[in-house]
């Protein structure tokens, strides 16, 4: 069997193409449903800056052909849309890919914390949904404490920023400042409420929030000392804001150009710079064709990320070599348990028909004590000799695409029972 790491990232396609192939949360029972009935095992990550899927395969081109089905499939995006930004990843790299992005360094802001989070969701609802087995389990919960150990152990994560921060800096830096400014906040998910708090760090005097769950957007005003807005409010809201961070799960836009052309009319030529971090959008495109209104979206935070780069390079460094050694466990313990249990069988099978056939041979036999230790010493070895080079394959084939063949094998060319 071998881990297949197949999916698109910010650094190879767009928010154009992720917005298409993302996976809702509440998708996701269903579409892992789907995935388990044709990939031994596999997991959905998907996130505004990725959708990664990881599958346990028997043969690599099969493999990867049911992978990309299964994405156009699930997604209802034709393949051709999607296969120039796929990453193709296999074994040691697949699972040190999935190591680096938990551990931050394959985030668009590097060192993020809220990646950490998403990667334990994902392997959470694999194994709700029974798509993930023993292998992808363990590389989930590997991930999870490999970018635990880095954000304790080095400084990767030391003043990282959000996303939600990243977008709040990006309007301050595209209004020359936020003192005094009003900021209208769609969206009351853990990234708005991170962008309300930024916004009141960085001097905002007034935070507006807006939710199609009202109640929601209640709490998160009342925690910030904002002001929320009931749903019908929102030309309003945008109206009276020097700023917007939209950041809903909604699958459609919710600000229209209709909606912001109307609020525009009411600003009276006052500038509004809008930053979009959902994915999909919230805010359609052609928003900021409008005059008196700036429009960004994730994408436009990679100025604030390689800023933010240049300062944890090194720290990244220890990182990398931190998730060299766990690669390397994590391969120890895999090669370990495609074929260990072999090995043991094979082994105890093979003392069992010595023990056997000494007690048979020492019967007829009239030998002193030293005699049978001698007996069963020569017969003690000449088992182990003719099992090493048996052994010594399956130890090497372990972990690799071929290993299950050797498996099955010596398991039939020794007698040993098949497994389940």
């Amino acid at each position: 069997m071998q881990i297949l790491a197949l999916g698109l990232d910010h650094h190879r396609a767009d928010v154009r193409l992720r917005e298409r192939l993302q996976v809702a949360d509440g998708e996701l029972p269903w579409v892992l449903g789907q995935l388990r009935e044709q990939i031994a095992e596999g997991a959905i990550l998907s996130t505004c800056n990725r959708t990664e899927l990881y599958a346990l395969v028997g043969h690599r081109e099969t493999g990867r052909r049911a992978a990309i089905r299964f994405l156009a499939d699930a997604r209802r995006v034709p393949t051709e849309a999607f296969a120039g930004a796929l990453a193709e990843r296999w074994q040691e790299d697949a699972i040190r890919h999935l190591l680096r992005v938990s551990c931050g360094l394959e985030s668009m802001i590097v060192g993020e914390h809220q990646i950490l989070g998403q990667v334990r969701a994902a392997g959470d609802a694999a194994r709700a949904a029974g798509s993930a087995g023993p292998i992808l389990s363990r590389l989930f919960r590997d991930a999870l404490t490999v970018g635990k150990r880095a954000r304790v152990e080095s400084g990767i994560a030391r003043n990282a920023v959000s996303v939600s921060s990243a977008a709040v800096e990006l309007a301050q830096k595209a209004l020359g400042g936020l003192d005094g400014r009003t900021a209208l906040v769609i969206g009351a998910g853990k990234m708005g409420s991170l962008a309300a708090r930024s916004l009141l760090a960085k001097g905002v005097s007034r935070v507006l929030v807006i939710s199609r769950t009202t109640e929601r957007a209640r709490m998160l005003a009342e925690r910030v000392g904002g002001v929320t807005l009931a749903w019908d409010r929102l030309e309003e809201g945008l109206a009276a804001s020097d700023l917007v961070i939209a950041s809903t799960a909604a699958t459609d836009c919710v600000v229209t150009r209709e909606v912001m052309g109307r609020a525009l009319a009411d600003r009276r030529e006052r500038p509004l710079v809008v930053v979009d971090i959902a994915v999909p959008r919230d805010v359609e495109p052609a928003v900021g064709d409008l005059a008196g209104c700036s429009l960004y979206n994730i994408d436009d935070l990679a100025a604030v990320q390689e800023a933010n780069l240049a300062a944890r390079r090194l720290e990244a460094v220890k990182v990398e070599v931190m998730i060299e050694r766990e690669v390397e466990k994590f391969m120890g313990w895999w090669i370990g348990h495609e074929v260990a249990p072999t090995i043991a069988e094979l082994v105890a099978r093979a003392e069992e028909i010595r023990l056997a056939e000494l007690e048979r041979g020492l019967a007829r036999l009239d030998l002193s004590e030293r005699e049978r230790n001698a007996v069963n010493a020569v017969t003690t070895a000449i088992v182990n000799k003719m099992l090493h080079r048996p052994i010594v394959a399956l130890k090497a084939r372990g972990g690799r695409h071929d290993a299950n063949v050797y498996v099955h094998a010596v398991r039939e060319l020794f007698g040993l029972p098949e497994q389940d």
